[in-house]
């Protein structure tokens, strides 16, 4: 990097008013680049979706995977979550820590649906870092954070290599020097009848067998996908979805993205009026389902650009639209 290439805000995660500042970025829609005990998280407000477009954005992401919010404490995880006792005994004895648990999504959960990719599940945790904590509890929100790089890069341990890496893609940076634990959260998924290892990381699995018994290994299934979203057909209304449509049926409902919108439709529903592929990302799940009405024969949804978070939507919208025997 040169002298002229733009540096993001960097700022002592130790100084109070450096962490109410952040707190103030997030809730108004920032990014925030900030330390945990596993690696340099990209955070933004878990609960509003136009800033959680903003990570998958800045990070190059391909599809929109989970992301996992992070919460101040175990109770404001369990606000958002469907704890059973497996999960409040995991959380009881690594929380705070490097784990991150998937459970159901509460039904009162503020929890924006982009941040969960459209699933029914969400990807909780409480991070060790004492620093993340107290900027989560001056944020009073979940804050969605997966690491702060691009999207298939080394994961960020220090600030430097989250500058390197997003540059003035992020509001902020919190300077909380080196990161202790080095290697991302351990994630078990607990949305099922038994416990399975979605991702080794910060804690070894003997320790976790030890407090919830035998973890199932997805990797091993064919009919369990290693992670959310792997599946061919996914993130499916009940409706049949028709894409790249221009000429919606009287009993169609239309997904539309643009100024132009054709007419005829039976519900109307727009992304994006001006085009913004940020605000269409935004809306995607949550217009989706809105279309998902039983008076309707299907979902039409027009063509969005396959460029920058167009690639995301339409990999959505391909997978909510593979064949699933509808005729």
């Amino acid at each position: 990097m040169t002298d002229a290439v733009h540096r993001p805000e960097l700022a002592d995660a130790t100084d109070p008013r450096a962490l109410a500042h952040a707190a103030e970025l997030l809730r108004t829609g920032g990014l925030i680049a900030f330390p945990t005990e596993t690696v340099y998280g990209l955070g933004a407000d878990a609960t509003d979706a136009r800033a959680v477009a903003r990570i998958y954005e800045a990070k190059g992401r391909p599809s929109f995977n989970p992301l996992i919010s992070h919460c101040a404490d175990a109770e404001a995880a369990f606000a958002e979550g469907r704890f059973d006792a497996r999960a409040r005994a995991l959380a009881t004895r690594f929380w705070p820590g490097p784990l991150t648990l998937v459970v159901r999504r509460a039904p009162d959960s503020r929890i924006a649906d982009l941040t969960a990719a459209g699933l029914d599940t969400l990807a909780l945790r409480v991070p060790g870092s004492e620093t993340a904590r107290r900027l989560l509890t001056l944020t009073g929100r979940p804050v969605a954070a997966p690491s702060a790089n691009r999207s298939g890069s080394i994961s960020p341990t220090t600030a430097r290599h989250v500058a390197d890496s997003l540059g003035n893609a992020v509001d902020l940076i919190l300077d909380g020097g080196p990161c202790p634990v080095g290697v991302e959260s351990t994630v078990i998924d607990l949305s099922g009848d038994r416990p399975a290892l979605l991702r080794p990381g910060g804690l070894p699995r003997e320790e976790l067998e030890a407090a919830a018994g035998p973890l199932r290994d997805p990797a091993s299934d064919p009919d369990a996908p290693t992670s959310p979203g792997q599946l061919a057909s996914h993130y499916a209304p009940n409706a049949r979805l028709r894409l790249n449509a221009t000429d919606p049926s009287a009993d169609e409902a239309l997904l539309a993205f643009g100024p132009e919108v054709p007419g005829g439709a039976k519900a109307t529903l727009n992304l994006s009026p001006t085009g913004d592929l940020r605000e269409a990302a935004a809306n995607l799940f949550a217009q989706l389902h809105a279309l998902d009405r039983p008076d309707i024969r299907g979902i039409a949804a027009m063509p969005v650009p396959e460029t920058g978070l167009g690639a995301a939507i339409n990999d959505r919208l391909r997978r909510a639209a593979a064949p699933r025997g509808y005729d």
